[in-house]
C-alpha cells in the first residue's frame, strides 16, 4: 500500500508534555486524523496522568475537529510510582473516547502488551486491529495462576489468537497494525453527519451474477460457503471481514456496491449450520450498530435454521443476547435490504432483519423456504403418532405448502422473488432508491436496550 501516513503534515500536539504518549493531526490515506501512540520504550508505556491527559485530549479534539481517532496501545498499564493520579489520567482518558462514540470512528491497535486499565480502552473502541506480539488483558498470567491455579502464557492468556476465537475483541489481525487500522477506516466516515467516501469501480452495478444460481447446493441439508455469494455481489469482489474467527457462523464484513460502502450481515452454513448462538447474537448487533452509527447501508444474507438449542447457552442467556440483535436492527435507520438466500425459519430468521422488524425492502432467491420450522420438526410436532411412511409424506406436502418464498411475497413480507443472477443489480437498484432515507429520531436521553 505504500506509505500510510503523510510525511510532513503531522501537526505534534502538546508536544512539550514529557510521558509516553504522542499525539498529533495526521493524514493517513489522505483522510486526516488525530492519532495518538503510546511508547513502550519509556516505562514499558506505563500510563502517568499526563499521558491519560493526552489521550484524553487526543480523543476531545477529534470530536471537536469531526475526524476519526486512531490510537496505537503498548502500555504496562497505570505507571505504579506515580499513584492514583496514574488511574485518574487513563480514567478521562476512557470517559473522553466513550464521548466519541457514535460520533467520529474510534480505532484502536494493540501493538505490544496491553495490560490492565488500558486494555479497557480497547473495549471502548470501534474497531480494533492487532499484531502477532500483541497481548490484551486486565488480570496477567501471575494473578490467573495465584486465584485459578491454571499457568499461562502472556499469548494463551491474552495473544491475537484469543481474542480473535474467543473474546471477540480483535475484530482484524494484521502484521501493519497501521495498515489494518487505514484498511478499516476506507470503509468509515470521518464523523456520524456524512458518508463513507465513495470510490469509483468499473464493476457495473447492473452485472448480472449467474454463478449463484449454483452457489446454494440442492440439497436443504448441504453447506456452502457465504462469502463467495457476498464476494460476487460487492464491487470488484472486494471484501473486508471482521471478527472472521470469532463465532464463525455469521459473517460481518465491511464491502462496497455502486461504489458505496455497506455493512455486509450473512449466516454461514459452513459453521455449525448457520445457527445463531450467544457470540454470534453479539457480533451481529454490534457490527450492525456500528454500521448504523456511520451511516453505512446493511446488507443482510438469511439462511439459518434457528437459534442453536443447548441448556448452557440458555442459562447464560440466549434470551438476552438474541434479543441484542433484534433491538439493533429494529433500531437502524441506515437503509436495510435483505435477501434470503435458502432457510429462513423461526425466531432466527425474524432478529435477522425480517420484514417484522422494519427493513427496507427484502428479496428471496426461489430456493428460499421461509416458515416457523423445517418440515420434520413441523411433521413431528403436528403428527407425531403417524408412521414412518405417512410422516415422509406429509413432509413432503409441507415443503410445498409452506417452504417457499411465495406465501411470504403474497403477505408482503417478501418484496420480490429474484433470479439469483440478479442479486448485484436487484440490490444496487434498491440502495440507489434509498439514498434519500431519512427517519425522524425520537427524543430521548437514550435507549435501554439488552446488553
Amino acid at each position: 500500500m505504500g506509505s500510510l501516513v503523510t510525511p510532513g503534515l503531522g501537526v505534534p500536539v502538546r508536544a512539550g508534555i514529557d510521558g509516553t504518549v504522542a499525539v498529533g493531526v495526521e493524514e493517513v490515506d489522505g483522510r486526516r486524523v488525530v492519532r495518538a501512540r503510546t511508547s513502550s520504550g519509556r516505562r514499558r508505556g506505563a500510563l502517568a496522568r499526563e499521558d491519560g491527559e493526552s489521550l484524553a485530549h487526543a480523543a476531545k479534539l477529534a470530536l471537536e475537529a469531526r475526524i476519526p481517532l486512531l490510537v496505537e496501545l503498548a502500555s504496562s498499564g497505570a505507571d505504579v510510582s506515580v499513584g492514583l493520579d496514574a488511574l485518574h489520567g487513563w480514567g478521562s482518558a476512557a470517559a473522553s473516547i466513550a464521548a466519541c462514540s457514535g460520533v467520529v470512528p474510534v480505532l484502536a491497535a494493540a501493538v505490544g502488551p496491553v495490560i490492565s486499565g488500558p486494555a479497557l480502552l480497547l473495549g471502548l473502541s470501534d474497531l480494533v486491529v492487532m499484531n502477532p506480539s500483541a497481548v490484551a488483558f486486565l488480570s496477567g498470567p501471575a494473578m490467573v495462576e495465584a486465584f485459578t491455579g491454571v499457568r499461562l502464557s502472556p499469548q494463551a492468556l491474552g495473544g491475537p489468537r484469543v481474542h480473535a476465537t474467543t473474546s471477540g475483541v480483535c475484530a482484524l489481525e494484521a502484521d501493519d497494525a497501521m495498515a489494518g487500522m487505514a484498511r478499516l477506516l476506507s470503509f468509515l466516515p470521518d464523523h456520524a453527519d456524512v458518508e463513507a467516501p465513495r470510490v469509483p469501480s468499473d464493476d457495473p452495478p447492473e452485472r448480472v451474477t449467474p454463478e449463484l444460481r449454483s452457489v446454494v447446493p440442492a440439497h436443504e441439508r448441504a453447506s456452502y460457503d457465504v462469502r463467495d455469494v457476498v464476494s460476487l455481489v460487492v464491487d470488484d469482489g472486494i471484501v473486508c471481514e471482521l471478527w472472521r474467527r470469532w463465532a464463525p457462523q455469521l459473517v460481518t464484513a465491511f464491502g462496497r456496491l455502486d461504489g458505496r460502502a455497506v455493512g455486509v450481515v450473512a449466516n454461514q452454513p459452513r459453521a455449525l449450520a448457520g445457527t445463531l448462538d450467544i457470540a454470534a447474537s453479539q457480533k451481529a448487533a454490534r457490527f450492525v450498530r456500528l454500521c448504523d452509527a456511520f451511516n453505512l447501508p446493511i446488507l443482510t444474507f438469511v439462511d439459518t435454521p434457528g437459534f442453536l438449542p443447548g441448556k448452557d447457552l440458555e442459562w447464560r442467556g440466549m434470551i438476552r443476547h438474541g434479543a441484542e440483535l433484534a433491538f439493533a436492527y429494529a433500531d437502524a435507520t441506515v437503509p436495510r435490504l435483505c435477501v434470503i438466500l435458502r432457510k429462513a425459519f423461526g425466531g432466527a430468521y425474524i432478529v435477522m432483519d425480517s420484514r417484522g422488524l422494519g427493513n427496507d425492502l427484502c428479496f428471496a432467491w426461489p430456493q428460499a423456504q421461509i416458515a416457523v420450522m423445517g418440515a420434520p420438526g413441523a411433521v413431528q410436532i403436528l403428527h407425531r403418532s403417524t408412521s414412518e411412511e405417512d410422516r415422509r409424506r406429509r413432509e413432503d406436502e409441507y415443503r410445498a405448502r409452506y417452504l417457499a418464498p411465495w406465501p411470504a411475497a403474497e403477505r408482503g413480507f417478501v418484496d420480490e422473488v429474484i433470479d439469483p443472477a440478479e442479486t448485484r443489480r436487484a440490490l444496487a437498484a434498491g440502495l440507489r432508491a434509498l439514498s434519500t432515507k431519512r427517519e425522524i429520531l425520537r427524543r430521548r436521553k437514550h435507549d435501554s436496550g439488552p446488553l
